[in-house]
């Protein structure tokens, strides 16, 4: 999950019972592969905004500028051609994005591999683009919700708080996926106490969430900044730090360079696939990234997608659920 791909099924037809709103297709100038691309987004195997399906489809469900939305998306394996289905209040701004969430804004022409490893998987990976949301929110509470826990507990505190206070999202994808909306800035601001306690949330992360789901006008300004000026935008709210700004602008913004620092795993990979150093610091890992200048980001990613990672040793984090307590 942490390399950013999911898996997406060959499509095949299936007929739908439930008429559209909207369609579009796209043609990617590049080689595209969904899984590789959409797959960051993608918060654990349960997430309820996003699922693929047999049909080769990928859906997503989110809360857009014009309201929620839903999108089905699939790729025709011959011809390359995306078709995008939206449903919902938001259906049209999402359809007016679906180039950039498929990463055409992205260039990965402009990536230099310097190291075997990482050349043999650019190889392997030509799929491999940037997604760009332009949704700040609903990649920041899902990043904050990832702080100092392991993924299995913020997995599971997304997934139980978007069941309680999400709402079902547009079109087929609701019933018959149980898919759900991302709660709107208010009702993440008035989550009471217990509630966050019960999805495992200590009181640091929800404080956190609650001031920007009130500051949320202001942070969504930042998806039309710079990487940089946007994290320091969202480094302003007491509790977001350099790791969830930088986890969060490179979903919401492509951004080919915001590499990840204060990771607890991620300094290690990137020194045991360069260096064999597999206790590696943030400085080490910069040091190494540093020849891919303007592309760490894409640096990094390659790096774990190419399944080059120390052997395990004893568990670094202890799991706590704290609903327990």
């Amino acid at each position: 999950m942490r390399g950013g791909e999911t898996r997406v099924p060959t499509p095949t037809p299936a007929p739908s019972t439930t008429p559209t709103l909207h369609t579009q297709t796209h043609t990617p100038e590049t080689p595209l592969h969904l899984g590789l691309t959409l797959g960051p987004l993608r918060r654990g195997p349960a997430d309820p905004t996003f699922r693929t399906t047999p049909t080769g489809a990928v859906w997503r469900a989110s809360r857009t500028p014009e309201g929620p939305a839903t999108l089905r998306v699939t790729q025709n394996p011959h011809t390359t051609v995306v078709e995008a289905h939206a449903w919902g209040p938001g259906a049209t701004w999402f359809l007016s994005q679906l180039p950039h969430l498929l990463g055409e804004s992205d260039d990965p022409t402009a990536f230099e591999p310097r190291h075997r490893l990482v050349a043999r998987t650019t190889h392997r990976r030509p799929g491999l683009r940037l997604t760009r949301t332009g949704l700040i929110l609903e990649s920041l509470i899902p990043s904050i919700l990832e702080q100092k826990v392991t993924t299995d507990e913020a997995y599971r505190a997304w997934r139980l708080l978007l069941h309680k206070y999400g709402e079902p999202a547009p079109g087929p994808a609701g019933e018959e996926l149980r898919m759900r909306v991302m709660p709107d800035p208010r009702t993440w601001a008035l989550i009471p106490s217990w509630e966050w306690h019960k999805a495992g949330v200590d009181n640091k992360r929800a404080a956190t969430i609650i001031r920007s789901a009130k500051v949320a006008r202001r942070l969504e300004e930042a998806a039309q900044m710079e990487p940089a000026a946007a994290r320091a935008r969202l480094e302003l709210v007491p509790g977001i730090g350099p790791w969830t700004s930088a986890e969060t602008v490179q979903r919401t913004h492509g951004a080919p360079d915001e590499v990840t620092t204060g990771d607890l795993h991620l300094p290690g990979i990137v020194g045991y696939a360069l260096a064999a150093n597999r206790d590696a610091t943030d400085e080490d890992m910069l040091e190494l990234l540093a020849p891919y200048a303007g592309q760490r980001h894409r640096a990094a990613r390659l790096i774990m997608l190419s399944g080059v990672s120390p052997a395990r040793r004893q568990p670094k984090m202890r799991k706590v659920n704290i609903a327990e307590w």
